[in-house]
């Protein structure tokens, strides 16, 4: 049953005429109040496809916010919080890519969508971890540069023998994803022989390997749903639990680390959702060169999905 404070900011959102969007990482309670709940990709998709609203209320961090205002020019598209950002995005920067686009100057640009705007404008084409391995394989090119998660670049590089992945920059990562330890997994295995252990491709090379599945969110989603099986354990995000149980009160789903918490996206709370109905804080604007050349580039992306 919704509080008062969500029926709150579900009938401003129907006065604003305005969509909630939520990224799978936020708590419950956002989750609750959301027209959509998704991972990268399915927000991206989303994103282009709204046409009958003026505001988007964007639940997520930075680069998803600029995203969605990149695809939709004509739109308000706030994030409740101006702070929430995402640190591995902040990882590469646009000069810091034009580095590397001239070390490698035969290398197709493949960037993670959890990137910057600045930086997607210098891309030839986004990924997200459900689908980067497809996008990678779509290009002729045997050398590819792709950033920023290192840990993302070791799995397409695991699947894909014929190209050579080089990672930019070297170090990229998800401070969350890097949490997550073999001997975390083996205390589970052992506590819950019968269960799946599903990763996300950001975790670390011998948690990937160790792993039943490495799966993006809405991977993640989806095979928690389709499976026959009754247990099993979350290698991301602490909040994608939460919206597996809600959606799976027949399942068992356990965390593999209960401290996996992303505190980006834990700044967007109920009270800042409703401030940004109200007073259209806080607006997240692309510069129009940055984003017709970004768009480019997410573009072949979708069509590539």
């Amino acid at each position: 049953m919704l509080n008062e404070l969500q029926n709150e900011i579900i009938a401003l959102k129907k006065d604003k005429n305005a969509i909630i969007l939520a990224h799978n990482y936020q708590t419950g309670d956002i989750q609750e109040i959301a027209d959509f709940i998704g991972d990268s990709l399915e927000l991206c998709i989303k994103a282009s496809e709204i046409e009958d609203t003026e505001l988007i209320v964007f639940c997520g961090v930075d680069f998803m916010a600029e995203t969605a205002a990149i695809l939709n020019p004509d739109k308000r598209i706030v994030l409740p919080d101006k702070n929430a950002g995402c640190p591995m995005a902040h990882m590469l920067t646009a000069d810091e890519l034009k580095t590397y686009k001239k070390r490698y100057p035969d290398a197709a640009v493949v960037l993670y969508v959890n990137t910057l705007a600045e930086a997607k404008a210098e891309a030839d084409i986004l990924c997200t971890s459900a689908n980067a391995v497809k996008i990678v394989e779509s290009l002729k090119e045997e050398r590819i540069l792709f950033g920023p998660d290192m840990n993302l670049a070791w799995f397409v590089s695991h699947q894909i023998k014929d190209k050579e992945i080089i990672p930019a920059p070297e170090g990229g990562h998800c401070y969350v994803h890097k949490m997550f330890n073999l001997g975390d997994l083996y205390f589970l295995r052992e506590k819950y022989p019968d269960g799946d252990i599903l990763v996300h491709p950001e975790c670390d090379p011998e948690v990937q390997e160790y792993a039943d599945y490495i799966l993006s969110t809405g991977g993640m989603m989806k095979h928690v749903a389709e499976s026959n099986k009754k247990i099993f354990i979350i290698g991301t995000e602490v909040d994608l639990v939460t919206r597996l149980k809600r959606e799976n009160p027949d399942k068992t789903i356990i965390p593999a680390l209960n401290d996996a918490i992303c505190e980006n996206m834990k700044l967007t709370t109920l009270n800042k959702v409703k401030n940004s109905l109200i007073n259209q804080e806080f607006e997240v604007k692309v510069p129009k060169d940055t984003a017709e050349k970004a768009k480019v580039a997410i573009d072949r992306m979708l069509k590539a999905s």
